[in-house]
């Protein structure tokens, strides 16, 4: 399978990968998405583009993904099952391959209780498991779910998500081999705070072989606060914030915590640089864009290889 995705080139070669991604907005200003993807395009082989995060409306992946593809970018389109019956899905992929789309990234989507709908009613028709079955279907067959011929395959890189923090522990590495058997290239991981737990995680795939099945990205999330850094220990499900994290965050000034903070997050990239199981980097800067350049650089990862 050979797509035009820029990422899997990267990939294929044998490069450490670097991704980050761009929240659309709260509305109609295209602006916002051309500013946020300027600010990183230099600096990563891939942008996300986020499907109504933490079940909050906002401009549709799609829609800002052709934004940024129309900027001779590339974009990685993230789908929840969440918002759309197997119908939308399959139109969605269809429609993002239309406009030159090839990388997306399959997930189920955040509880619309935890969002600003609460009583949004969730569709879940297929979860993202079924939903990278599907995207392979329309791929490599050339067929939609119910068995029809399509008229011209998506040729999308597939992705989707694993959280090796969640629990029950002991079944993250079967929860991503059940991944790479419905047929996902590269996966990119929750945040990561406690680099012991995330290697023994890393451990078991290696173990199990999966790393030379699938392309692992560790996600990098760089902390501005202290405050931010007990929030997400507190309130983000399935996060996991170390206590010694929080106390040198707080072991610094305030004027020095985004400094620190963005200290934190290159020293995990270094770490994490050795373990074969590691193929590259996704940086979720939240709302923080202008410092990605800036963390790539640090870790020594720039300039991005030519593909």
């Amino acid at each position: 399978m050979k797509t035009t995705s820029r990422l899997e080139k990267v990939l294929a070669s044998g490069a450490m990968a670097v991704t980050s991604e761009v929240g659309p907005p709260r509305g109609v200003d295209v602006e916002s998405v051309i500013k946020k993807a300027n600010m990183i395009k230099d600096h990563v082989d891939g942008i996300n583009v986020t499907d109504n995060q933490t079940a909050m409306v906002r401009m549709s992946s799609m829609a800002a993904g052709v934004i940024i593809k129309q900027m001779g970018l590339d974009p990685i389109i993230q789908m929840v099952t969440r918002d759309r019956n197997r119908l939308g899905c399959q139109s969605e992929i269809i429609g993002a391959a239309a406009f030159g789309i090839d990388t997306m990234l399959c997930l189920s989507g955040d509880h619309p209780k935890f969002g600003d709908h609460p009583e949004a009613k969730s569709v879940y028709d297929i979860d993202s498991v079924q939903l990278i079955q599907t995207v392979k279907k329309m791929r490599d067959e050339g067929k939609f779910l119910g068995g029809a011929e399509l008229k011209g395959n998506p040729k999308m890189f597939i992705g989707a998500a694993a959280n090796p923090f969640a629990d029950p522990f002991e079944l993250r590495v079967m929860r991503l081999a059940k991944k790479i058997k419905a047929g996902v290239d590269f996966v990119q991981t929750q945040c990561i705070f406690n680099l012991d737990k995330f290697e023994k995680w890393i451990d078991g795939v290696e173990e199990r072989g999966l790393d030379d099945q699938v392309h692992i990205l560790a996600g990098i999330t760089p902390m501005k606060s202290v405050g931010m850094a007990r929030y997400m220990k507190n309130r983000v499900p399935g996060m996991d914030v170390p206590d010694e994290v929080i106390k040198r965050m707080a072991g610094v000034s305030k004027e020095q915590q985004p400094e620190e903070g963005i200290k934190i997050a290159v020293e995990s990239m270094e770490r994490l640089k050795e373990r074969k199981g590691v193929h590259g980097f996704h940086i979720m800067a939240i709302e923080w864009e202008e410092r990605v350049a800036e963390i790539v650089e640090k870790a020594g990862m720039y300039p991005r290889p030519q593909v």
